[in-house]
């Protein structure tokens, strides 16, 4: 997630937050059935959930139905004489005196889901946005383990309007919500949806280690909802998808630090000085369509069509082709009307030769180009990444707008006092007024974003099609793509990895000196 201060300004306008376990409103987890699919391409259903962040509930009393948070602050400083005081004095004490009680997913969060959909609205009465967590069980999160593996859902992204971003990403959060290394004030845990954490290393999360982030607090100016404390909590994070139908970005954010990490000053990296100093990689090392190059290739109307539901295959590929090699290459394609779409390539000048993937050297040319630290580099790149990959990382899905950029660095030009001719400012098509949160909210509250058909499992097992997308450079299908592709040369050779055959595949057959083109399986043949 990007900018640093953007996670502040997910919308909480569903008043309070909280840690220990309440009784007035039951918690019953919506389901939300995903697939585990093998080489081969059968798949087994998993009977799991969904879960409401912790920071979206209501905290209140262990006592009664008082507030132990109120608008934008803490208790502690509230001088009403309805409160008590005494409940949230200091952290260990708050954490001890206020509970997370349940949550009406649908009435109040806009939260539904159906078969293996799942909807978030935007705006539902008073609450703006939300995030939820996939749940193995009731007390513990889906863990996803995923080099030299694929993962792929459905989204229906187009009543997601700028503004807006509808994520799908993977943090490394601990499975039981961190109930197990903090016993004493961590009742909740991951049936509450406790124990997040992210890259941006958050400090506006309630609790964090059991704490209440209660010292420093500063409620904030432009939003009556939240605020931050001293605390952060940071950990790496996957950007598989962050989207509307106007923009898309898929980031990887490593770290420093293994699992979920409080911060405090500094460390959280929360100020420009220290952005590329902290524990985790606040930028990460994104591909974005447009900001690549390319600005016909992701839109309604284009050539993954977001006027209507795309299916979106993420590949991990390792250097050894096992689940134990080292995280080589991210590759990302489409389906879409049973047609495989490859990724955008690259059409930049300080990207060469073009590709349509995110390696390492990628990462290296493209900061370069764009003239930013590859503090990506620093904290290990897609080493670092696939580490935490292998130890296993739960996964968020959410809705929501950006108090601190109107998430401009997604869908239109960032940063705003930049040239818009300077390499990697333009970021899509939305104007630089199009993000104003109140007007955001006010006029697209009707915005909804639909996830589906969620599955994972080796490269290739996850997806099929009949064909392959014309019009570009290489097709694919269900097979390994082992490393992100070059367009081939001159429209006669295909380069290195690239299809050049199978079933359905109208493209370029010949491969590029000195590889040969090898049968994959019936369906794709690969230059190797």
């Amino acid at each position: 997630m990007f900018p640093t201060a953007a996670l502040v300004s997910l919308c909480f306008l569903a008043v309070t937050y909280g840690q220990q376990i309440g009784t007035q409103v039951a918690e019953v987890h919506p389901p939300l059935p995903i697939e585990s699919c093998s080489a081969g391409g059968s798949c087994t259903t998993l009977n799991t959930a969904v879960v409401l962040d912790s920071n979206w509930r209501w905290l209140h009393s262990t006592k009664d139905t008082t507030n132990c948070y109120t608008g934008n602050t803490w208790i502690q400083s509230l001088a009403n004489a309805q409160q008590d005081a005494t409940l949230c004095p200091d952290p260990t004490t708050c954490a001890t005196n206020c509970a997370l009680d349940g949550a009406d997913y649908a009435s109040t969060y806009g939260i539904t889901t159906t078969g293996n959909s799942l909807k978030l609205d935007f705006v539902t009465g008073s609450n703006v946005g939300s995030r939820v967590y996939l749940m193995a069980s009731t007390n513990e999160y889906q863990m996803f383990k995923l080099v030299n593996q694929e993962f792929t859902f459905t989204v229906d992204m187009s009543n997601l309007g700028c503004g807006i971003n509808g994520a799908l990403y993977l943090s490394e959060m601990d499975a039981d919500g961190g109930m197990a290394r903090f016993p004493a004030t961590n009742k909740a845990g991951a049936q509450y949806g406790v124990g997040y954490c992210d890259s941006q290393c958050p400090q506006d999360i309630k609790f964090i280690n059991g704490l209440a982030n209660i010292e420093g607090w500063a409620p904030d100016s432009n939003d009556a909802n939240t605020g931050t404390g001293n605390m952060g909590t940071c950990c790496n994070e996957m950007d598989i998808w962050e989207a509307n139908k106007y923009g898309s970005a898929y980031t990887p954010h490593p770290c420093s630090v293994v699992g979920q990490t409080s911060c405090t000053g500094d460390q959280c990296g929360a100020t420009a000085a220290s952005r590329d100093s902290s524990l985790c990689d606040h930028d990460g090392c994104d591909f974005n369509s447009w900001r690549m190059g390319n600005q016909t290739f992701f839109g309604p109307g284009l050539t993954v069509d977001t006027s209507q539901p795309v299916t979106v295959v993420t590949q991990f590929v390792s250097s050894d082709g096992t689940s134990t090699g080292t995280l080589s290459a991210i590759n990302r394609l489409y389906v879409q009307n049973n047609k495989v779409i490859d990724n955008s390539f690259t059409n930049l000048a300080g990207v060469s030769p073009a590709v349509n993937g995110i390696t390492d050297d990628f990462c290296a040319e493209q900061k370069s180009f764009t003239g930013d630290d590859n503090y990506f580099a620093t904290l290990g790149g897609l080493k670092t990444m696939g580490e935490s990959l292998t130890r296993g990382m739960v996964l968020a899905l959410s809705i929501w707008d950006d108090y601190a950029a109107g998430m401009y660095w997604l869908d239109s030009d960032y940063p705003l006092n930049a040239s818009t001719t300077a390499p990697g400012v333009s970021r899509g098509p939305c104007s630089t007024t199009s993000g104003n949160p109140p007007t955001v909210e006010s006029q697209q509250g009707s915005n909804s974003v639909t996830y589906s058909n969620i599955k994972f499992g080796p490269i290739g097992s996850t997806f099929s099609s009949t064909g392959t997308q014309p019009g570009n450079p290489t097709g694919s299908s269900s097979s390994p793509v082992t490393s992100p592709t070059s367009p081939p040369t001159g429209g006669q050779t295909v380069a290195e990895y690239g299809q050049c055959g199978g079933m359905g595949y109208t493209g370029a057959t010949v491969c590029a000196s000195p590889f040969t083109c090898n049968v994959v399986n019936p369906y794709y043949s690969q230059c190797l």
